[in-house]
């Protein structure tokens, strides 16, 4: 499979599937029959868009006739192509939020509701995998800014300042903390601080910095700056925990999918105050950017929540920012 979605020579089969979102949060799974492409495979319910058919009157038709419910809130999470020996799929991923109706499996399928962490332990086809790591992460993706002057509680209080003033939900936000000019005991130390705490908070701490490090620490969520992502030849020292990179190309996209990394950052989408007059690469750049990816992409670059609902209809995860967070 060619690592960035691009056209093969087979025909590509647009497919539209939904990740469902239930009240308690859990996600509806269903099994495929046995007597089709990938059968015995768990998936996200879904099917073939009709030529000349829009994708939301797609995902309305294929909800309503496999499981009996009416579409009521829906928004993009993810568009990925795949290329299986025997066919080619253009996997258009919805995410659905609000629903009328007792989901259930009109054509006797099996389906079930699972919490997000559960889908691990459910088998796919090989070309949901980036579906089941966007379905998994949140929208927004905040980072830390300089770390010399702060404690592990005044990082806290930051992190919890921000929540609240931002009204987010349990769930909605991961942290990342990092500070490329900090010496590693110390950024070391102040993710030992704080792990516990945001495990207990339900904030998702990733660590910047290397796997040596990493492993070192224990940690279950490593980010690797583009240098690191280059030099990376190894991706099993981390295996079966969180690997995310920076990208700012094409080529850094390739390298990140081909190492099955399970989320990247793509920037500077905007100008940012720290680089003013810089390159970017504007909505239209990561658009043509994310389109091609095959994993969830967070936009990165003059972010703030305002900019969330475009960054999704241009392909994004969600938004990653220093700056609409960690105040100077």
């Amino acid at each position: 499979m060619s690592q960035l979605n691009e056209q093969s020579d087979k025909r590509l089969i647009h497919v539209v599937a939904a990740v469902i979102v239930g009240a308690a949060g859990q996600i509806l799974i269903a099994k495929r029959p046995s007597d089709k492409h990938q059968g015995g495979l768990w998936e996200f319910p879904g099917g073939k868009v009709e030529p000349g058919e829009p994708v939301q009157v797609a995902l309305a038709r294929e909800l309503d006739e496999e499981l009996g419910i009416r579409v009521d809130k829906a928004r993009p999470l993810i568009r990925i192509s795949h290329h299986y020996p025997d066919k080619s799929v253009l996997l258009d991923v919805w995410r659905v939020d609000g629903f009328t109706g007792d989901a259930h499996g009109k054509e006797g399928q099996p389906v079930r509701w699972v919490g997000p962490a559960q889908l691990n332990d459910y088998e796919f086809p090989a070309a949901n995998r980036p579906i089941v790591s966007a379905a998994q992460l949140p929208p927004r993706l905040w980072i830390t800014g300089s770390l010399e002057d702060e404690t592990a509680d005044s990082v806290k209080q930051r992190m919890l300042n921000a929540v609240d003033s931002a009204g987010l939900a349990s769930g909605s936000v991961q942290f990342m903390l990092r500070d490329p000019l900090l010496d590693e005991e110390r950024l070391g130390d102040l993710f030992q601080r704080l792990l516990p705490w945001c495990e207990e908070q339900g904030y998702p701490l990733i660590l910047n910095a290397s796997i040596h490090l990493a492993n070192k620490l224990g940690a279950e969520r490593l980010h690797l700056n583009s240098a690191r992502l280059n030099e990376l030849h190894e991706p099993e020292q981390f295996a079966g925990r969180w690997l995310s990179a920076s990208c700012h190309n094409e080529a850094e996209l390739v390298r990140a999918a081909e190492l099955g990394l399970d989320f990247v950052t793509l920037s500077p989408v905007n100008e940012t105050p720290s680089h003013r007059g810089a390159a970017t690469l504007g909505w239209s750049g990561f658009f043509d950017l994310s389109e091609k990816a095959v994993i969830p992409v967070y936009a990165l670059g003059g972010m703030s929540g305002k900019e969330l609902p475009g960054a999704w209809q241009q392909g994004a995860q969600g938004i990653a920012s220093i700056s609409e967070w960690w105040a100077r």
